[in-house]
C-alpha cells in the first residue's frame, strides 16, 4: 500500500508503511523497529509479509529520528507516542490490534501496552530488562553511539539516526513488565550477543499472567530471519488467550 504519514500526539510526522488484507483481517499487527532500522528495513518487510500472508493488517513505520521521520530517538522513552499513533491507523480496520516490538522497539511496545489495556496484547523480542550495556565491544560501541555528543554526530551521519542529547533516565523495562494488564509473549535469540536471553527470562518472571517466553537456540538479536516462526507463533498465541 502507498506511504501514510502518522501523526503523534508531540506533533511529529512518521513515515507508515502499511500491508493490507484484501478481505477483513484476522486482526493487526503494528511492528515496532528497533535502533538504526526503519520500516524498510528487509527484515522488518520480511516479518510483514510473512504476517500478511497469515491474514492480518500489518503496519509498521519509521520510530522518530529514524528514516524519514521527523524528531529524534530517545531510545524507547517517548517512541510510546509513536506506537500509539500507528495502533491507531491500525484500528481503523480491526477491533484487535497485537503490538510486535524489538530492542528499542520492545522498550517502546512495553511502555505503550501499560498505558492501553484494550490493546490485544505484546509480542516483546530482545528486549533488555535493565538500563545497561553488555561488557564487550557492542556495548562499548553502543555507549560512545548514544551517549556522547561526538558519537550521536557520527550516528547521524553513518546511520542517519538523529538521538536526543538528553537521557531522560525512563522508568527500565523490568518495571514495565510488572504492570503490564495484556497478554505478553516475549522471544529472545539464545545467540544475541547484545541483550542476554536471560533480560526476557527476568521480564517474563515479573510479568502477569498470561504470558509465554521462547529461547530460540539459533537466534541472534530482533528481526532476524530466524526470528520469523517464533514472532508468528506467538502472535498467534497472544490472539488466543
Amino acid at each position: 500500500m502507498p506511504n501514510r504519514t502518522l501523526s503523534t500526539t508531540d506533533g511529529l510526522n512518521l513515515v507508515c508503511r502499511r500491508w493490507l488484507t484484501a478481505e477483513a483481517p484476522v486482526a493487526a499487527v503494528v511492528i515496532v523497529h528497533g535502533f538504526s532500522a526503519s520500516s524498510e528495513c528487509p527484515h522488518v518487510g520480511s516479518l510483514a509479509s510473512a504476517l500478511h500472508a497469515d491474514g492480518f493488517d500489518v503496519v509498521s513505520y519509521d520510530a522518530r529520528g529514524h528514516g524519514g521521520s521527523d524528531g529524534e530517538s530517545t531510545l524507547g522513552d517517548h517512541e510510546e507516542r509513536d506506537v500509539a499513533a500507528a495502533v491507531a491507523v491500525a484500528r481503523e480496520r480491526a477491533d484487535r490490534v497485537v503490538v510486535v516490538g524489538a530492542s528499542m522497539g520492545a522498550i517502546a511496545t512495553l511502555r505503550y501496552v501499560v498505558a492501553d489495556p484494550d490493546v490485544a496484547g505484546a509480542v516483546v523480542v530482545s528486549c533488555p530488562a535493565a538500563w545497561r550495556l553488555p561488557r564487550n565491544a557492542r556495548g562499548v560501541l553502543g555507549a560512545a553511539m548514544t551517549r556522547t555528543g561526538l558519537g550521536r554526530r557520527l550516528t547521524a551521519r553513518l546511520s542517519g539516526v538523529r538521538i536526543a542529547a538528553r537521557w531522560t533516565n525512563p522508568s527500565p523495562p523490568v518495571y514495565l513488565a510488572e504492570h503490564v494488564r495484556v497478554p505478553v509473549a516475549y522471544v529472545h535469540g539464545r545467540k544475541d550477543r547484545f541483550i542476554s536471553y536471560r533480560d526476557s527470562e527476568t521480564l517474563a518472571r515479573v510479568t502477569p499472567q498470561p504470558n509465554r517466553i521462547e529461547i530460540v537456540p539459533e537466534m541472534g538479536h530482533a528481526f532476524e530471519t530466524t526470528a520469523v516462526g517464533p514472532i508468528r507463533d506467538a502472535v498467534r498465541w497472544v490472539l488466543a488467550q
